[in-house]
């Protein structure tokens, strides 16, 4: 008697069609455009980097490995390669693990 009845009342209906639907999706195309920018594309560059320095590494040149090691490179095979760390004393690491080319006669100095 004090309250009123509540109608409920019919839906508006939007028209929007395919736009509709499009919008709905946006931010997740959005998100995936900012994902492949920020965090795909730049991995995929420093890969690339990567695979091109181990490729151009030559006897003579000083590395660091994954591990830390410093050393001179000796002998490079097709997937080994020989790391001299101390007179006399060699190691042999795959080529991906060498991470960093340093400049000539870093070694030397420390």
């Amino acid at each position: 008697m004090f309250i009123s009845n509540a109608y409920a009342q019919a839906a508006a209906t939007t028209g929007g069609g395919i736009m509709g639907s499009l919008t709905q999706f946006a931010p997740i195309v959005l998100m995936f455009i900012v994902l492949y920018f920020l965090m795909i594309r730049p991995q995929m560059k420093r890969q690339k980097e990567h695979k091109a320095m181990i490729e151009a590494v030559t006897r003579g040149d000083e590395v660091v490995t994954a591990g830390g090691v410093l050393g001179k490179i000796t002998k490079v095979s097709d997937v080994y390669v020989s790391i001299e760390v101390q007179d006399g004393t060699e190691l042999i690491v795959q080529k991906s693990a060498v991470t960093t080319l340093l400049p000539k006669g870093t070694i030397k100095s420390l």
